[in-house]
């Protein structure tokens, strides 16, 4: 059996790295960049919560075969009457376009709303048990 193993990192180690392929999906998005690395952008779901991409201004595209030059994040956070409700955007640029992606969380309050940037360190082979 074998799986991936990730460290957490900062959306800045993007800058000055040439994203080949970007995978978008609802609950994340894969950055496979010109170096071999890859980077995760997703949050880890749990009870009573519910975090995901809500919008995208720009092109994520227009990010590809072209190196990063700003990588910054921004949120918001709102106490409701219900919970809690976090917006993160993403700034990315480069030579040839941006993209803005904007996540939105919800809670119970008690969990948390953050998206998290993961750096794919490889893939691992279990260890075989020993007898």
């Amino acid at each position: 059996m074998s799986w991936y193993s990730y460290d957490q990192c900062d959306i800045s180690e993007f800058v000055g790295k040439t994203p080949t392929e970007i995978i978008n999906g609802y609950d994340e998005i894969r950055f496979r960049m010109s170096d071999g690395s890859e980077y995760v952008m997703a949050h880890i779901q749990d009870c009573c919560e519910n975090v995901s991409v809500e919008d995208i201004a720009g092109e994520l595209n227009d990010l590809l075969n072209n190196p990063i030059t700003v990588a910054e994040e921004r949120s918001n956070f709102k106490e409701t009457e219900y919970g809690d409700a976090r917006w993160t955007f993403y700034e990315l640029q480069g030579s040839r376009g941006y993209a803005t992606i904007r996540w939105y969380g919800t809670s119970n309050g008690y969990y948390g709303t953050g998206v998290n940037i993961m750096r794919v360190s490889g893939p691992k082979v279990a260890d075989e048990p020993s007898f």
